[in-house]
């Protein structure tokens, strides 16, 4: 074959190969497109809930429908959703709360999906088939009522309404989504979001929250765990929490608050299925993580964890008990952790135990051999006074900004624990620091400022209200205010220069 034979088989190839392509866009798109065309535009709500001589609630304006009950079948489920006292829940296939978000989501749709266009007002079992719906990729009921003017209208019969809708594939064109309400032969295009908001199995739609607590509500947390147990309680939500169990001492408030954030964030990775359940529900019998978390009002959440293997992996289960609520969750391995602290982990890092409010004298203790600076309050006047080494009038605005970093100094670290070497520290009775008073002359709290810290010259030992040893940074204590000419108002009559 010469090179022209070879040039004209050439041109046929791209010809038939033209040719096919001609055919496939008219018989794969443009054809299709023929009855596309001829769709009529339509401006119907999926779910009407207001004939035409029907006046609502506010001068003609249809009253928004309540919606009591959503069914979702998709291939791999079928979810029953009911409002039940105001909140959603799945009954079936299980009883347990529904995901608030994503069922308003798909009531949102549902309430407010406009149908696009009628596609197709006479479909054949073949284009019901070319639109995915014969079998449908969804089926969905949906019910609600209408309210009435004081809202009532929940059990009227004339005020219910339902819908029942088949969801096809999408259209690759425009991201619509092909839709047929039950009763109604009619092809519809509607709004893709639909068909997103309702792609979820069962597990998707439930709520994956495990633990519904928040710190500023409980009263009393009490751990078992792998390692360690400790209670906390406070009496009332307003008071300082106390580490009560392995010891008694105060505990660091912004460690307990952090703490159940981090439950609180904890959510199910999935839940088990039944083979699983029941062996996670025997292994709980005796779990590896116990809790207990009481809130001032509402019933306490009762927390179990428990890691165990199966199908040869590790897997670990959290099961939430609170009132008539029970949730077991497959959950990441790291939850199991949240709770099972040191007691020394809560050990509260503020030096010092102080109402600002109450103190009524303050005495700064210099190096040894310097002279002691104190200052009091006027019981007449409520002002500060420099009372020695000279008296005078003092810098209100120094004072304040004295006890207010006092009252908020916390340690970089906590040290050893009720030591009984104090002096191996450099604090003792004529160590620097400060003292305060209450009204009564009696030492409301007092700071012992120590020796350099070995190997980090940027912290001194110190100690405050507790028996703990704790690192001060040098900064911190710097910034605070410690000299007679730092507190004494230079205008005061008594200030001599």
């Amino acid at each position: 074959m010469n090179a022209k034979q070879k040039n004209l088989v050439s041109l046929l190839a791209a010809a038939a190969a033209a040719g096919g392509l001609g055919l496939y866009a008219y018989f794969g798109v443009m054809k299709p497109e023929e009855k596309t065309a001829q769709r009529k535009e339509a401006d119907e709500t999926l779910f009407a809930v207001n004939p035409p001589a029907e006046r609502g609630t506010d001068a003609g304006t249809p009253a928004a429908p309540v919606f009591t009950s959503v069914s979702v079948e998709v291939p791999q489920s079928k979810t029953v959703m009911e409002l039940q006292d105001g909140v959603w829940r799945v009954t079936s296939p299980v009883s347990s709360l529904a995901d608030k978000m994503q069922v308003s989501t798909l009531i949102s749709e549902i309430a407010t999906a406009k149908f696009k266009a009628t596609l197709d007002e006479n479909p054949t079992d073949a284009d019901l088939e070319r639109y995915g719906l014969k079998p449908p990729r969804a089926i969905v009921t949906a019910r609600a009522y209408v309210p009435d003017a004081q809202g009532g209208g929940k059990d009227d019969p004339a005020r219910q309404h339902s819908v029942t809708f088949h969801m096809g594939v999408e259209n690759v064109f425009d991201g619509t989504a092909y839709l047929r309400r039950e009763g109604d032969p009619r092809v519809y295009l509607a709004g893709g979001a639909l068909r997103f908001a309702l792609q979820k199995s069962t597990h998707e739609w439930r709520d994956h929250q495990l633990f519904p607590v928040e710190e500023p509500s409980l009263l009393r947390i009490e751990v078992k765990a792998r390692k360690n147990s400790l209670t906390l309680e406070r009496t009332t939500t307003d008071k300082p929490w106390q580490l009560t169990q392995p010891e008694k001492m105060r505990a660091d408030p912004e460690r307990v608050a952090q703490m159940i954030s981090d439950l609180k964030l904890r959510t199910a990775l999935t839940f088990p299925n039944e083979a699983q359940e029941a062996k996670a529900r025997k292994a709980l019998e005796k779990p590896q993580v116990e809790a207990t978390l009481t809130p001032k009002i509402g019933p306490p959440v009762h927390v179990r964890m428990v890691e165990l293997v199966l199908d040869g992996a590790k897997q670990s289960f959290a099961l939430s008990e609170w009132g008539s609520e029970s949730v077991l969750a497959v959950v990441d391995s790291g939850t199991l952790n949240v709770l099972d602290l040191e007691a020394r982990e809560f050990k509260d890092k503020k030096v010092l135990a102080l109402q600002v409010n109450d103190v009524r004298q303050i005495i700064i203790h210099p190096s040894a051999g310097g002279e002691a600076l104190t200052l009091a309050k006027a019981p007449d006047s409520g002002k500060w006074e420099v009372v020695a080494p000279m008296p005078g009038l003092a810098r209100e605005f120094k004072v304040a900004s004295l006890l207010g970093s006092l009252e908020k100094l916390k340690a970089a670290a906590i040290g050893e624990s009720r030591t009984k070497n104090w002096a191996r520290y450099g604090i003792s009775d004529t160590s620097r620091g400060v003292s305060l008073m209450d009204s009564t002359g009696q030492v409301m709290a007092r700071l012992w400022i120590g020796n350099q810290v070995k190997g980090n010259p940027e912290r001194v030992w110190a100690r405050g209200s507790s028996e703990d040893l704790f690192e001060l940074d040098k900064s911190a204590l710097d910034a605070l205010p410690w000299k007679l000419e730092e507190f004494l108002d230079s205008s005061s009559a008594a200030a001599r220069p």
